[in-house]
């Protein structure tokens, strides 16, 4: 029995591919999941299209903070705005100070 090299190294890679794939999956899963239990008036990035985003969040009763061809920041104190958003036709809805930082707010100033 010969053993190819490139076919172990392969499946190899595959193996690794798939393990990432699903480190990432489970990663997004969790962070949607968590974002529904975020509280009132905070910032939520809508990804997805901007007319799309923009008419989820006026139907869901928020308010934009910044908005471009793909992320929305927009922001409501109704209790289920997330739940709002996806009814509405967002395609997906992060916690945006979570994600990356981004809340709509302008940057605090350094104190001389």
């Amino acid at each position: 029995m010969i053993i190819d090299g490139r076919g172990t190294r392969l499946r190899a890679i595959g193996k690794i591919a798939a393990a990432v794939a699903l480190v990432v999956a489970g990663w997004l899963a969790l962070v949607i999941v968590l974002t529904f239990g975020t509280s009132p008036g905070r910032s939520m990035a809508v990804i997805g299209p901007q007319a799309q985003a923009l008419a989820a969040i006026a139907r869901a009763d928020g308010r934009v903070l910044s908005s471009n061809a793909y992320v929305t920041i927009a922001r409501s104190n109704v209790a289920d705005f997330v739940s709002r958003l996806y009814a509405s036709g967002a395609l997906l809805v992060l916690d945006a100070e979570q994600a990356g930082g981004c809340n709509g707010l302008a940057p605090k100033r350094e104190q001389i």
